[in-house]
């Protein structure tokens, strides 16, 4: 997380564990790898060491939008599930449906950035909820602001992958009704 200043760009501190995240394409996150939007398009396999009896909240979230050298929309998040018992994504709440991986063609490498927070019991969210079919209301927002609102505290584990244009993007942008 500090090699790529996911520590302070978008957290304080680096969680202690490491969420585990599969996509259907066969590929995996490693703190940092390159993978493709291709490759991410679809909603992955999330796990992570969880107490089956907690409520815990995922984001997947995009530092460098539009790029990382300009990050005007800084974050661009992806993904925002709550409420989720033990890991179980499926049965949390989902506040932002999944949308994979789209970099603008010619920014370069964007970080993509999980993260889990451990709730400390349910929480009424009074987010707007997001669909995967527009990208509207998913710009400037901050997982460090959000987490305070909810007293969500620091990341409890997380990951991260980098993924840059590919020819799936303008697919991506005409589900979002770019």
């Amino acid at each position: 997380m500090e090699k790529h200043e996911v520590v302070p760009d978008v957290i304080d501190v680096a969680p202690e564990q490491t969420v585990e995240v599969s996509y259907p394409s066969g590929v995996k996150v490693d703190l940092g790898n390159v993978l493709t939007p291709t490759q991410v398009k679809d909603v992955p396999n999330v796990k992570w060491d969880a107490d089956s009896s907690a409520l815990y909240t995922l984001c997947m979230t995009d530092p460098d939008a539009p790029s990382r050298k300009e990050p005007t929309y800084r974050e661009w998040h992806h993904w925002l599930v709550g409420n989720i018992p033990g890991n179980d994504v499926s049965k949390g709440e989902t506040l932002s449906a999944y949308i994979g991986s789209g970099p603008p063609e010619g920014t370069g490498l964007h970080r993509y950035v999980f993260l889990v927070y451990k709730q400390n019991g349910k929480i009424n969210f009074d987010e707007k909820k997001l669909p995967n079919t527009s990208g509207d209301d998913r710009g400037c927002f901050a997982i460090k602001k959000f987490a305070a609102k909810y007293n969500l505290g620091q990341p409890v584990a997380g990951n991260l992958y980098q993924a840059e244009w590919d020819d799936y993007v303008p697919i991506l942008y005409k589900q979002l009704g770019a």
